[in-house]
């Protein structure tokens, strides 16, 4: 296959820049509307999106295993990305941000348990190097921990059980049909945790969540095409700057201030991730770790 690092790099740039966006809507919504609701409007509304994929879905050759893969996905979504708007509305961008980077090193730990890869030496200890970038952002004892920042670590265990998920089940299915699930399993499930403590939506809140929809499925289509353009050994410390702009956004925008240890424990668990996927690339293996913006919502 022919590679265009410059291309990939481009596209990564600009994938980073559609998901900050998506944060920044987020954020803009705050805590008026409770977190599963504004989860579920996201993913109801970008139900509209899948409209042009609906053949290719109803067309899948579905089997019990794939349906309760689909299901078990659908599950610990519905946790995740509820946990993550309530993580949003909380506490700055750049936290949200770096935290999120740790799910491809969850994902790492749960294919070295469950799909029998070998954690190496070298593995296990920039999985190790992560972890102590995790401590550097969250300072336990140092600084206050609040209910934000648990939720963002739940939030990167459950999106990368998520991604393990979804690899199981595109070994039987197109990526569009993966995908499309997930927007139908999520909505159903987020369906009952907003209907327990419903607000009505402005108009507004509907419009941005749209958006939210919106930036997220074009972020995840610029990333198909950074992947096909450069391997992900290229592409990937380019993540990093998505922590950039979320760090420039918050300030800028939302006031808020600049933790250096957030930028410094962000920079550590992307270097890690980074050198994952380039030990994986030297030894030809099959990709496990995924980029951090694999596992978005």
């Amino acid at each position: 296959m022919n590679t265009r690092p410059g291309w990939g790099i481009f596209w990564m740039v600009i994938t980073g820049v559609l998901f900050v966006g998506v944060t920044a809507l987020v954020k803009t919504i705050g805590t008026r509307l409770p977190a599963p609701q504004a989860a579920f409007l996201r993913y109801a509304l970008g139900l509209v999106l899948l409209v042009p994929a609906l053949p290719v879905i109803r067309r899948a050759p579905y089997s019990p295993r794939l349906w309760a893969v689909f299901g078990a996905r659908g599950a610990v979504h519905t946790v995740g990305v509820a946990l993550w708007f309530y993580a949003m509305a909380r506490i700055p961008l750049a936290d949200v941000t770096a935290m999120n980077f740790l799910s491809p090193i969850y994902v790492t730990i749960g294919a070295a348990l469950f799909l029998g890869e070998r954690l190496a030496l070298r593995r296990l200890l920039a999985v190790i190097l992560a972890l102590i970038g995790a401590l550097i952002i969250l300072r336990p004892g140092l600084r206050e921990v609040g209910p934000g920042h648990m939720a963002m670590v739940l939030t990167a265990i459950c999106f990368g059980a998520s991604y393990l998920l979804a690899k199981l089940a595109s070994n039987e299915v197109s990526p569009v049909v993966v995908v499309g699930m997930l927007s139908v399993t999520a909505t159903i499930g987020l369906a009952p945790l907003a209907a327990m403590d419903w607000v009505t939506p402005t108009a507004l809140e509907l419009f941005i969540l749209f958006g939210v929809a919106a930036l997220a499925t074009a972020g995840h289509y610029t990333m198909t095409l950074a992947f096909q353009a450069a391997p992900l050994a290229v592409t990937q410390p380019m993540t990093f700057l998505q922590l950039v702009w979320a760090v420039l956004l918050g300030a800028l925008v939302f006031g808020e201030g600049v933790d250096p240890y957030v930028v410094l424990g962000g920079l550590v668990i992307v270097a890690s991730v980074s050198f994952i996927t380039w030990r994986e690339a030297i030894l030809k293996r099959r990709a496990i770790t995924p980029t951090s913006l694999e596992t978005k919502l």
